[in-house]
């Protein structure tokens, strides 16, 4: 028997709860990996996409635009870029959503925010007891 009954395997209810979570939880499926450049400055190699952020399209037909990030929607755990838009039968243009997954982010906009300071701050001591650790053996 398992020893857990909230964990499962089954992707139908691994859909289900991805689809039903609460915002806070859904802000957490926003994660995007940095550039190189960027984690490393930084020491992350991923963080929540927010607006005005600089993205690069990896994936799909708008593959190798870069821009900024214009909406983010947790409901549909979505976001859209300026400039990366289709347009609609009737002639109108409206932007196309993206998903975390298919993007880098090359720059962030507020490396300030006490909360993205606080993720990037909880990394440092890890990295610095791997060192010294390393050094030892």
């Amino acid at each position: 028997m398992k020893k857990n009954q909230k964990l499962t395997k089954k992707p139908s209810k691994q859909r289900k709860r991805t689809y039903t979570a609460p915002l806070h939880q859904r802000r957490k499926k926003l994660n995007a990996p940095l550039s190189l450049a960027l984690a490393e400055k930084e020491g992350v190699k991923k963080m929540v996409v927010r607006k005005g952020d600089t993205v690069r399209i990896l994936k799909g037909s708008f593959r190798g635009i870069e821009g900024e990030v214009a909406n983010v929607d947790y409901k549909k755990m979505m976001f859209t870029i300026e400039g990366v838009t289709f347009e609609k039968a009737d002639g109108s243009s409206q932007n196309f959503p993206v998903r975390a997954s298919n993007c880098e982010i090359i720059a962030l906009k507020n490396m300030k925010d006490k909360r993205r300071k606080a993720i990037v701050d909880r990394k440092l001591p890890l990295e610095e007891e791997e060192k010294t650790e390393g050094e030892e053996s």
